[in-house]
């Protein structure tokens, strides 16, 4: 769910608690989050959205999801399974939280699009509430992303097409955010109906706003390269990637997580490096 390493909405305390915010319809929430056992995490929260926060926890450790019908089929996923047994999909059911930083990911380096979103936060956020880590912020209202200058989004480094992308989400956050309520196939095609949100975009949200383990973010710079590579020995394209992982379907996502989390995921060595454009200079 993190968005970069310095995200300012997400945290590490000393004591190795994970600390989050979210703007909750009740109003802006810090949580805390503890693992207080093998099988037992303590959520913590403040502010006026607390109690909304503290609701949702469980949904956001991965209460909901569901690896029963996951059958690995591979000796290097079933390593992985069975080394990280408790990985979870988590939803967090907010869905601009995940949708912006993601328009602002489209066609550029990450390093380009977290720092965006790193300065955009900073800039229009609000400050954690409670005793969260130092510079922590909850992310801006709606309203607070719409009256941010065209000037100020330049600065950021995003271009006046994602930024146009970003305006349009805005001004459907209603519909969007009722999302959630839908199953996570409708959901996803709810948010491509919005110009801008591609099937990659959509695969993006999905995985943290709905928690679905099956969004496969179809036409990512590095995906198939890293799948064809850590799983069949060799490069893959998007198409190819999509048919050879039907037999993971509805656990493509998982796998991709599996993958990440045991540290088999191979990156190829020589393969294409997307430029670094900075919009700033135009």
């Amino acid at each position: 769910m993190r968005h970069g390493a310095f995200d300012p909405t997400h945290g590490v305390a000393a004591d190795g608690a994970l600390w989050r915010t979210s703007l909750t319809n009740d109003g802006p929430a810090s949580l805390r989050f503890t693992q207080t056992g093998l099988h037992t995490i303590r959520c913590e929260s403040w502010g006026l959205g607390a109690h909304a926060a503290v609701d949702a926890a469980p949904e956001m450790v991965g209460a909901l999801d569901d690896p029963s019908s996951f059958l690995p089929g591979d000796a290097r996923l079933s390593d992985a399974h069975r080394r990280w047994p408790g990985l979870r999909i988590p939803r967090t059911g907010r869905v601009l939280e995940s949708l912006i930083p993601a328009v602002l990911e489209q066609k550029v380096i990450s390093v380009q699009a977290t720092a965006s979103w790193r300065r955009l936060v900073n800039a229009y956020g609000t400050p954690a509430p409670g005793p969260a880590p130092l510079n922590m912020r909850v992310v801006p209202s709606t309203r607070a992303w719409q009256l941010i200058p065209s000037w100020e989004w330049h600065k950021a480094g995003v271009d006046p097409r994602r930024a146009g992308i970003v305006q349009v989400c805005l001004g459907l956050a209603r519909q969007l955010e009722a999302a959630t309520l839908l199953s996570t196939a409708d959901a996803s095609a709810r948010l491509r109906v919005v110009p801008g949100i591609g099937a990659w975009t959509a695969a993006e949200v999905a995985q943290r706003a709905f928690g679905d383990a099956d969004a496969l973010a179809v036409g990512d710079f590095h995906l198939a390269g890293i799948i064809g590579h850590s799983l069949f020995g060799r490069p893959l394209t998007d198409e190819q990637m999509v048919e050879a992982m039907e037999k993971w379907r509805p656990h493509r996502y998982r796998v991709v997580r599996l993958l990440e989390a045991s540290g088999t995921a191979q990156k190829p060595r020589h393969g294409p490096k997307m430029s670094f454009v900075d919009h700033r200079r135009h």
